[in-house]
């Protein structure tokens, strides 16, 4: 007789373990009211650069190519890549219509660094990595550039500018 009510009370159980289940199983079906919803990444451009020597044109391996994703005035991270034998090397994904501060820093050469829009859906960009020139001092003349926020050369004959003292 115990035996009989054990039955029963375990059958019991169980129906009430599937009707439980089922229950569950229904609310999981609802997922679309539910969580994020899908928001599609922005388009990207890929875009290439060339690192090459100034002088004779030849590729500059193992240059450390570095975009700063700009956001305005301020600085969303960066990504640094370095170039393959050919001086080359890609990335793809920075969003098109944003802007990128590229640097470029290899050894034994200034280092480079530039603004650009990403405006295309594929870019390329050659850099002309130059030698570092001589340090520049205040003890040494400089005709080429002004003096005291003035140019250093004289103006032109005929001219109505006064002439300095």
């Amino acid at each position: 007789m115990v035996s009989r009510s054990l039955f029963r009370l375990s059958i019991g159980v169980a129906l009430l373990g599937l009707v439980a289940g089922s229950f569950s199983a229904h609310g999981q079906d609802a997922t679309s009211k539910r969580g994020r919803k899908y928001k599609e990444p922005p388009p990207t451009a890929t875009i290439e650069i060339t690192v090459l020597r100034d002088v004779n044109g030849k590729p500059i391996e193992n240059a450390a190519v570095i975009f700063h994703p700009m956001e305005g005035e301020k600085d969303k991270g960066n990504m640094e890549l370095k170039s393959n034998e050919d001086g080359k090397t890609t990335i793809d994904v920075l969003p098109i219509g944003g802007t990128v501060r590229l640097q470029v820093i290899a050894k034994g050469y200034q280092t480079y660094g530039e603004d650009y829009k990403v405006d295309k859906e594929k870019m390329a960009i050659e850099v002309r990595m130059k030698r570092p020139g001589e340090q520049y001092s205040i003890y040494k003349p400089h005709p080429e550039t002004s003096e005291g926020g003035k140019d250093s050369t004289p103006p032109p004959a005929g001219s109505s500018q006064p002439q300095p003292k």
